[in-house]
């Protein structure tokens, strides 16, 4: 009896056995990539950022200057001292520390139970596993060094994976959502004498309310940071195509690479 009339099983490398690639959507076409919570959180960022960074310039304003340690006043020495935030800057628009407070309280809210819905609808629907998990290949330094380059020739789409994010966003989406902005909360947090109370551990964690002070304003120049490369990727990659993308959650491949 021979060998293939004693097995009906075909051999490992048999072409049955190799799951078909993936097919590449063709330039033009539209592949879903935002889903909905992704939008949802995105625009209601866009006015929550935008809210907390006017109100938190404008008690800022109160005291400009930065200090390291439990406490900072003026007799302590501060690593930074700035001038006053000019009113068009700042919300409500003129120096009022109690309208400033109220704009950043109430949206500090926003912002923290919008990034915990977020997480837990991400991971629900796997867009962290499937869309920000950065693998060991990718953080190689010839991986790395590929990819700017390639940012740099306004390349920014793979063409075989053009709806997959590439690594530096990965890593510029995984800084903003679990190192910016829980830093800018929970720092924010450690300044409350309520939660002081309540968490006495939280403010020892910054290194005292001073220190808390400084890495919530160094945050938020992260964030800042984040916004204005975004912004300027977005403008480079086409700006209608992906604005459209996070309102629809639909997006145009592109014509040419």
């Amino acid at each position: 009896m021979t060998d293939t009339m004693m097995s009906d099983n075909p051999p490992v490398d048999s072409p049955a056995l190799i799951p078909p690639a993936p097919a590449v959507p063709p330039p033009g076409s539209y592949i879903y990539k935002h889903r909905l919570a992704t939008r949802i959180w995105h625009w209601v960022n866009v006015v929550t950022i935008f809210i907390m960074i006017g109100s938190g310039l404008g008690i800022l304003n109160a005291h400009p200057h930065l200090y390291w340690g439990q406490f900072g006043a003026n007799p302590d020495p501060a690593w930074l001292h700035m001038s006053r935030w000019p009113g068009w800057m700042t919300i409500p628009g003129s120096y009022n520390l109690a309208v400033s407070r109220r704009w950043h309280l109430a949206f500090a809210l926003v912002l923290g139970f919008g990034l915990l819905l977020f997480m837990i609808s991400s991971l629900i629907n796997r867009h962290f596993q499937r869309d920000l998990a950065i693998k060991a290949h990718e953080v190689a330094p010839g991986h790395l060094w590929y990819d700017i380059k390639e940012h740099a020739a306004f390349r920014f789409h793979d063409p075989h994976h053009p709806g997959a994010f590439n690594v530096l966003q990965k890593i510029a989406y995984a800084s903003a959502i679990f190192v910016f902005i829980p830093a800018i909360i929970f720092t924010g947090l450690a300044m409350s004498p309520g939660m002081d109370a309540a968490w006495p551990w939280l403010i020892d964690l910054f290194g005292g309310r001073a220190s808390a002070r400084s890495i919530h304003f160094i945050a938020m120049l992260a964030i800042i940071g984040f916004i204005i490369v975004h912004l300027a990727l977005v403008i480079l990659a086409g700006a209608w195509g992906e604005v459209s993308s996070m309102i629809t959650g639909k997006w145009r491949v592109p014509e040419e690479h």
